[in-house]
């Protein structure tokens, strides 16, 4: 059976995005959760060690074969489950579809910094704060209103290409941002928001990560207390 390393649901967003897409398509899956830490001799990285050559997860396993970048689990996991439509069946669908989750991949460095994932918490006035002072910010932000109204116009909905698929899982992180931080957004653009949390691969990870209640001070820059 596949096994996927991750870490704390709470705050590991790469490692929300194949588990969600592995729950999403019925894919079974063992899960292993490495609790995070700063600590170079913790376990977190003795674990990770023994079976990846870099200290992050996720982890992908299968039979021995460690699959260690959240990008090619995906793409692993559509050649090895063709019968799933991880990507979108149209080849021009599909080629859009990758190039919004490579540019997730690669881009949108000042939202991440200012609004890590922090799905329990809520924290409006740091979101509106954060706006006013990084314009970074405001550019990500725009970015990711134009691309989800721009696709979400094409395939009629309910879901960036029509069903859901990986850009649904690869933007689920970034959903549960803007609800973390109370981001406004378009109508349209909110609905589905709204509809991608709701979806059960995505409400299972946010159920479990509201239940860890293992907060770690390092990964709460906006919060010094509990």
């Amino acid at each position: 059976m596949l096994q996927l390393v991750i870490g704390n649901k709470n705050y590991s967003s790469w490692s929300m995005r194949p588990w969600v897409l592995l729950r999403h398509f019925g894919i079974p899956f063992e899960e292993r959760r490495l609790r995070f830490d700063q600590d170079p001799g913790a376990a977190f990285f003795t674990e990770l060690a023994r079976i990846s050559p870099v200290a992050r997860v996720p982890v992908l396993v299968d039979e021995g074969l460690a699959v260690w970048d959240s990008l090619a689990i995906v793409e692993y996991l559509a050649e090895r489950h063709p019968e799933h439509p991880v990507w979108p069946r149209a080849r021009g669908d599909r080629a859009r579809a990758r190039s919004l989750c490579a540019e997730m991949h690669a881009g949108f460095g000042a939202l991440r910094e200012h609004w890590p994932q922090n799905i329990e918490a809520s924290l409006p006035d740091v979101g509106a704060r954060v706006l006013a002072a990084q314009p970074g910010v405001r550019r990500d932000l725009d970015r990711i209103v134009q691309m989800w109204s721009t696709a979400l116009q094409a395939s009629a909905g309910p879901f960036l290409f029509g069903d859901f698929s990986a850009a649904d899982a690869y933007y689920a992180p970034v959903a549960g941002r803007l609800r973390t931080y109370g981001v406004a957004l378009p109508e349209a653009v909110q609905a589905y928001a709204d509809r991608v949390w709701a979806s059960p691969g995505v409400a299972a990870w946010v159920a479990e990560a509201v239940a860890e209640r293992d907060f770690l001070q390092f990964e709460e820059p906006y919060r010094t207390a509990r």
